[in-house]
């Protein structure tokens, strides 16, 4: 609805009246052929009732209402009204376009929101501060968080047991696939593709890393700390298949010849900042993927690739 005339300074022109409420143009829309202007919440309401303009009956629609010329704006915007707190004591006369900004910050605003001073901390309108209670608000905020978080907790329940599914369900595939492709070389090369691709993605979820003490690196690392390295892969969705390969291209005695030694690795040194590094989480280890190093020559790189574990430098 539009705003009230004897809120206005003066006289208002009829043309900035709304025909249905009588009071002043509110956020104004025109109808498309006569040009007639409503207040958006008037004209909307009309025209759920009957598509027809309120002045002329002319068919009109929803859609086809546009905002006024720029003119008619201006004209409102310099119009000159009290304060909607004029009745708690307000005495400012302001500009239409000033009136919404001016409203929110009024200190005679009974709605204005005011922090409680009784230590909650809790942001309340001014009229209730009187009847506000910081143990009674509290509880019913905490209340509603304990809810929010059950609700959350529901959520990231059911989230859990989706994804438990769809994990299933892709094993399932992946176990006809593995049955199948023995069978039928078509299935075999679909089969190595999807396992090669789901490599490739989880290896590109890994940070790139930089090795900065080649010299620490643990060629022979024992049972206790493959175990750390292993685990680290498995939480990081790296793909089950290729786990145990991994693990077992942790030790030298299955690095390819152009590591298979300390004297080997030291003539190859230049060419390790070549290799194209993943962080294993957490860990000072680098997985050296296949996938990803396709331009080192064949004798420093192994498939599906290599995990080197180092006492540190490893950034």
């Amino acid at each position: 609805m539009g705003i009230e005339i004897n809120r206005f300074q003066g006289e208002v022109d009829e043309e900035l009246l709304c025909p249905i409420c009588s009071s002043v143009l509110e956020n104004p829309l025109q109808a498309p052929n006569c040009e007639h202007a409503f207040c958006s919440a008037c004209i909307h309401e009309w025209l759920s009732r009957q598509p027809t303009c309120p002045v002329d009956r002319q068919n009109i629609t929803p859609p086809q209402l546009r905002p006024v010329p720029r003119i008619l704006r201006n004209l409102l915007y310099r119009l000159q009204l009290t304060c909607d707190n004029s009745v708690y004591g307000c005495s400012a006369i302001l500009k239409l376009d000033a009136l919404e900004s001016h409203v929110q910050e009024c200190e005679f605003n009974p709605k204005r929101p005011v922090p409680c001073e009784l230590g909650c901390g809790l942001v309340v309108p001014k009229d209730e501060l009187k009847e506000h209670n910081c143990v009674r608000e509290l509880r019913s905020l905490m209340q509603a968080q304990q809810s929010k978080l059950v609700e959350v907790q529901a959520e990231v329940a059911e989230g859990k047991f989706q994804l438990q599914e769809q994990k299933r369900e892709l094993q399932l595939l992946k176990d006809y696939m593995l049955a199948m492709r023995n069978a039928n070389p078509s299935l075999r090369i679909l089969a190595d593709q999807m396992e090669a691709d789901e490599v490739r993605r989880w290896a590109e979820t890994l940070p790139k890393a930089r090795v900065l003490r080649w010299g620490g690196m643990i060629s022979t690392p024992d049972t206790v700390l493959q175990a750390m390295i292993k685990r680290a892969l498995s939480e990081s969705g790296c793909p089950p298949h290729i786990i145990q390969d991994l693990m077992e291209n942790a030790h030298e005695r299955r690095w390819p010849t152009g590591l298979s030694s300390l004297e080997i690795r030291q003539l190859n040194r230049r060419q390790y900042e070549s290799y194209v590094c993943r962080r294993i989480p957490g860990k000072q280890a680098v997985a050296v993927m296949a996938c990803d190093n396709g331009h080192m020559n064949p004798d420093m790189i192994l498939e599906p690739g290599l995990i080197m574990i180092f006492a540190h430098g490893v950034e």
